[in-house]
């Protein structure tokens, strides 16, 4: 992304010079909008913008550019979070609390991180502080989370409503894998044996009709030929399949094809309902999370915006931001989206003007997670005879396409 060089007027009048870095002009200026900036002139700093990256530097992302990112189990995060909320409850200081936690981390690269955060407590920052020089570890909503009960001195107990917040989207993260598991290692198996079958069954019993001059049906010599193909070819087939699988990853990391994938999610014949309802959940889970803890609203819709998962659901909470910047209601842009169901954008309607939004966002967020939890009881009954019946009717197919010259065979020479 490249440098914008920006000249703006602050609240006051005076003149802000600086630079940003950002995507285009338009996410340049809403970003100095939210830092209540009235942008004047905006122009690219020529010769330091970022070049873009080819393909094979997105598949390579990460591979051979330094020392491994730690990846911290979002379990161990939860255990963090709340034991850290009980002994800071129980009266230990916060220099002790962590001390002990960075004792008894077993993780090595989470271990290393807490030293750090020790470090810079014991030198004068503030937790909120300390945690943001580790932003793959402790996201905006931690940090703003925590920042927000440092004002407010109420650590504990935001620190125990986060550890709630941690554990209910583990929850609902678990219970996706679940219903996703079956379905992907179904699919996996049934791809395996009709791999098999075209390769290693199927062959014999061609060589084996040729060699009688066994008459083939249209299916079976369909059958045959694919086969052929697969055995000669399949350096070119299954190179095509998996340069294809790759490709559409590489596309799916990039901001139009992320957006792409999370409208053909969505829309989903048998788990686009699934995620919507996951998604949802967790929009309003987290704001609701983030204004209870004294989080500001815009502030909590840009975060909310940065951790939904959902292109979609980002735009829309972005156009909602910026209506509430401008006076409107929460509720009419989200309307608009066509995202959230009539349901929830009424009660959000009716949480502004009852000054209980957040009350309302939580109903919201654990009649959601009922109605995943109930979706995923019901699909797990569904997927399992609709794969047996794929898995039958692929194998069935195979077995069939090659008995049926059998049995003629077999009549054939009974005639004689």
């Amino acid at each position: 992304m490249p440098d914008y060089a920006y000249e703006a007027k602050d609240a006051e009048g005076k003149v802000v010079r600086g630079s940003i870095n950002a995507s285009d002009e338009n996410s340049a200026v809403s970003t100095l909008r939210r830092q209540n900036l009235t942008v004047t002139s905006l122009k690219v700093q020529t010769g330091k913008s970022k070049p873009k990256k080819t393909l094979w530097e997105i598949l390579n992302s990460g591979i051979g550019s330094g020392p491994p990112k730690p990846r911290i189990k979002s379990q161990d995060m939860v255990v963090f979070t709340r034991q850290l909320a009980t002994m800071l409850s129980a009266g230990i200081p916060l220099l002790e609390c962590l001390e002990i936690l960075q004792e008894q981390a077993q993780d090595p690269g989470f271990k290393l991180i807490l030293e750090e955060v020790v470090s810079d407590v014991r030198s004068g920052s503030d937790l909120s502080e300390a945690l943001k020089k580790h932003p793959k570890i402790f996201q905006r909503i931690y940090v703003n989370m925590v920042k927000a009960g440092e004002a407010s001195g109420q650590l504990e107990e935001i620190l125990d409503r986060l550890a709630g917040y941690q554990e209910a989207a583990e929850k609902l993260r678990s219970e996706i894998k679940s219903a996703m598991m079956y379905p992907t290692v179904s699919l996996c198996l049934v791809f395996g044996i009709t791999i098999f079958l075209m390769m290693v069954i199927v062959p014999k019993f061609d060589t084996m009709f040729k060699r009688m001059n066994v008459p083939l049906p249209g299916f079976t010599k369909a059958l045959m030929f694919v086969s052929t193909q697969l055995r000669n070819h399949w350096a070119l087939w299954f190179g095509s399949f998996f340069g294809s699988l790759i490709a559409v990853f590489a596309y799916f990391k990039t901001s139009q094809g992320q957006r792409v994938k999370d409208i053909l999610v969505i829309n989903l014949p048998v788990f686009g309902d699934l995620f919507r309802k996951v998604a949802i959940s967790r929009f309003s889970r987290t704001f609701s999370t983030l204004i209870q803890s004294g989080v500001p609203i815009l502030g909590a819709l840009e975060i909310v915006a940065s951790t939904a998962g959902n292109k979609l659901i980002e735009e829309a909470v972005l156009e909602a931001s910026e209506s509430v910047r401008q006076g409107e209601t929460l509720a009419k842009p989200l309307s608009r989206s066509k995202i959230f169901p009539p349901m929830v954008t009424r009660m959000i309607s009716i949480g502004e003007k009852s000054g209980a939004l957040e009350n309302l966002l939580e109903k919201i967020s654990e009649f959601y997670d009922q109605q995943v939890e109930a979706t995923v009881k019901t699909l797990t009954s569904l997927i399992e005879p609709i794969m047996i019946a794929i898995m039958g009717v692929t194998v069935g197919g195979i077995v069939l396409a090659i008995f049926i010259p059998i049995l003629k065979m077999q009549k054939a020479v009974q005639k004689k």
